[in-house]
């Protein structure tokens, strides 16, 4: 186990909704649903302390049997969703990858005992290029791509992230890209309340007073009011325990608080 270290003068950590697939650059028929995270990502870079050096990013659309790090120099897009308008799958997001991040990247893992391998037969997925290429339209920074380990233990998501915290101090933006809510069948008014419940206790244990305590909290998600409403399947989850395992020792906080066809959504930074 990698002892943590503060990290006060290092990258923060996010944890960001992707929204509905191509739904930023898109009318995937939703009317102006999604125009609110799209104006917030826009901003996003703004309200970080500097241009990252490279970004290291967690999506819910990557699952492996073990660890899986993206090393391709030229990744290139996948285009993994279904059903939208031809226009959906021409978005071009020309980001480089990172092969020396991803074998140092492995090189942390290796360290705390995670195992891992690596991979350059697959592109980034929507849940990386749809919302940078709002955050960071020029696409000029490496992305190395992580993949959550099947079987989705939120505890061993906690410890990636904890593995994977020195990076930060090397210029490294660590990014978990999911959604707080993530209930497709409910998008529709009917589970308004129940994504409240959980956005509420979600934004309690994230911004707990004690990390260590939040770490306790998070891993126990499933005991939190509407877990299971809020996520019948908890991938879009995961990448917030990378993200908050990332900051072991730091203060979570809300930056993103909106309902999204009346479902409450959040965004949380670590750090």
């Amino acid at each position: 186990m990698v002892e943590a270290e503060s990290n006060n003068t290092g990258m923060p950590v996010l944890y960001i909704p992707h929204g509905g697939g191509p739904c930023f650059f898109v009318d995937i028929g939703m009317g102006d649903a999604w125009d609110g995270l799209g104006a917030w990502l826009k901003n996003l870079s703004l309200a970080l302390p500097r241009k990252p050096k490279s970004m290291l990013v967690i999506s819910a659309h990557w699952e492996e049997t073990e660890v899986t790090v993206n090393n391709a120099a030229d990744p290139g897009l996948l285009y993994d969703y279904y059903g939208f308008p031809a226009e959906s799958y021409e978005i071009k997001y020309e980001a480089a990858g990172s092969p020396e991040l991803a074998a140092r990247v492995r090189s942390l893992l290796t360290r705390a005992n995670i195992e891992s391998r690596f991979t350059d037969a697959r592109g980034l997925d929507h849940g990386i290029f749809i919302p940078l290429k709002l955050v960071y339209p020029d696409a000029d920074i490496p992305i190395v791509q992580v993949s959550l380990k099947r079987g989705l233990d939120p505890s061993q998501h906690i410890e990636l992230g904890t593995a994977l915290a020195p990076l930060r101090n090397e210029g490294v933006l660590i990014i978990g890209s999911g959604m707080s809510y993530h209930n497709l069948r409910r998008f529709n008014g009917s589970g308004t309340k129940a994504s409240e419940a959980f956005d509420d206790w979600l934004n309690f244990a994230v911004c707990h007073e004690d990390p260590a305590q939040r770490a306790v909290l998070l891993k126990d998600w499933e005991k939190a009011p509407s877990a299971r409403e809020a996520h019948p399947r908890e991938e879009h989850l995961m990448p917030l325990m990378v993200a908050a395992g990332a900051a072991p020792l730091e203060f979570g906080r809300r930056i993103y608080s909106d309902h999204v066809m009346d479902m409450a959504i959040s965004a949380f930074q670590f750090g």
